[in-house]
């Protein structure tokens, strides 16, 4: 991307919206290719004749890649930089679309969609750190909360997507056919997402660390204005100066509670069980009686909820904070969750049920959805920070791998209403941890927040 630098010492905002925009396109594939599986997965249990351990490796299999993803992106973005590893995610995107609409087989399909989890893995790390790099203080927390909007609006295009696909044909021809264009259909985005990253130019704070000030200084510039990039550059070579950039100083040095706060802030924001409502929704609802299209179109009121409510984030994280969303979406969740289970336990089907669960997605969007990525992609020392946020994403994919396999053995064992109050003493476990732990970070720039640890 061609940037001019901006004399006028005000934000650009058109250049950072813009670059805010292709880098999220990273988030909207993360949302749309992992969210896929849930219109697939009902008919690859039978294509494949799945016992419900396999159900869930089918499921999951995309985030034992996204395990390995986070783990190795922290290395590669701080190597190669931000954006090298992001164009590779959007081919990972691609070549697992293509391929695991054609297997033969049930572990070809696994193989392919641990392809795409490599990718998804690599962009959640890369993208949210490459849009904090570039934010002002200010809008900080705006902008990478629209990492977030990017994934439910990837979410809810998939659902709508799903829902047109299965409604192109009988069972019998979904079983055959109908989730082979489902996985199909992320080519496209893929190649979108592919496209726009050549446009855009690399992190600035990357660019310093590598000794490229005059490139650093360019694109600072050309968002915040000649005066203002210069004053921030400065403190970026600064702290630059005085850290080792080693993870032994993140995990035995004053960073510590840094890495503490990242890693069990991301696994609390899984493990109280959004995917498992996600990947499983239409399953959910065809259990207790609603019929295919209807589950299906249920799903995507799930998918519209979230994003409406991903708006409230937006508008709020940087007037009421990060910790305070944290604080009320997550007893939010708690509450819906309690009621879920309610709602199973008593056979409260239909609109009831549907109503509890679009109260926990709400919670969830309006809270831990965007800020945790806002949190960890802006409490880590920049020397770091990559490497930092793959051991945060990492233990992120983990929690999200266990809920995503488990959760079909949980309602077979131990039942819907069970499985969700476990889910909602995970809430309440993860209330306590932000009210005590998580540190607020609204308006602080990315040096003032490295200082106070």
């Amino acid at each position: 991307m061609s940037l001019s630098t901006n004399t006028t010492d005000s934000l650009n905002m058109r250049t950072v919206y813009l670059l805010t925009a292709v880098a999220a396109l990273g988030g909207l594939l993360f949302g749309y290719d992992t969210a896929v599986i849930s219109g697939a997965i009902g008919f690859l249990k039978i294509k494949f004749q799945l016992s419900a351990a396999m159900t869930g490796w089918a499921a999951s299999s995309a985030i034992i890649g996204c395990i390995f993803g986070a783990m190795f992106a922290g290395w590669a973005s701080d190597r190669f930089g931000r954006k090298k590893v992001l164009i590779l995610t959007a081919i990972l995107f691609a070549v697992s679309a293509i391929g695991a609409a054609v297997p033969a087989t049930l572990t070809q399909f696994a193989l392919f969609r641990f392809i795409g989890g490599l990718g998804i893995g690599a962009a959640s790390m890369v993208s949210p750190l490459y849009i904090t790099e570039l934010a002002p203080a200010k809008i900080r927390g705006k902008l990478v909360s629209y990492y977030q909007l990017a994934i439910v609006i990837g979410i809810l295009i998939i659902f709508f997507v799903n829902t047109l696909i299965q409604g192109s044909g009988d069972e019998a021809w979904n079983i055959e056919y109908g989730w082979r264009y489902m996985m199909a259909s992320g080519v496209l985005p893929a190649l979108l997402f592919l496209v726009a990253l050549f446009f855009v130019p690399e992190s600035p704070r990357w660019l310093s660390k590598e000794g490229r000030d005059a490139e650093a200084l360019a694109v600072l510039s050309s968002i915040n204005g000649v005066s203002k990039a210069n004053e921030i550059l400065q403190d970026v070579k600064a702290t630059l100066h005085e850290e080792q950039g080693t993870l032994r100083e993140l995990f035995a040095g004053r960073f510590r509670k840094a890495i503490f706060v990242g890693i069990v802030l991301s696994i609390f924001s899984q493990v109280q069980g959004i995917n498992a409502i996600m990947y499983y929704a239409p399953e959910i609802f065809k259990a207790v009686g609603t019929g295919t299209d209807a589950a299906f179109q249920q799903t995507v009121i799930i998918g519209i909820i979230n994003v409406l409510f991903t708006f409230v984030a937006i508008q709020w994280v940087d007037k009421l904070g990060r910790k305070t969303l944290l604080l009320f979406g997550g007893a939010g969740m708690g509450i819906s969750l309690l009621m879920v289970g309610l709602a199973f336990h008593f056979g409260w089907t239909g609109y009831g049920l549907l109503a509890f669960i679009l109260l926990y997605i709400a919670s969830f969007a309006a809270s831990y959805g965007p800020v945790t990525w806002v949190v960890i992609s802006e409490i880590f020392p920049i020397k770091m920070r990559g490497i930092a946020m793959s051991v945060a994403t990492f233990a992120l994919w983990v929690a999200v791998y266990l809920v995503t396999q488990m959760f079909p053995i949980l309602l077979e064992k131990a039942g819907p209403a069970a499985t969700f109050w476990i889910f909602g003493a995970m809430s309440l476990l993860a209330f306590f941890f932000v009210w005590s732990q998580v540190p607020e970070t609204k308006e602080r720039t990315l040096e003032e927040i490295e200082a106070s640890w």
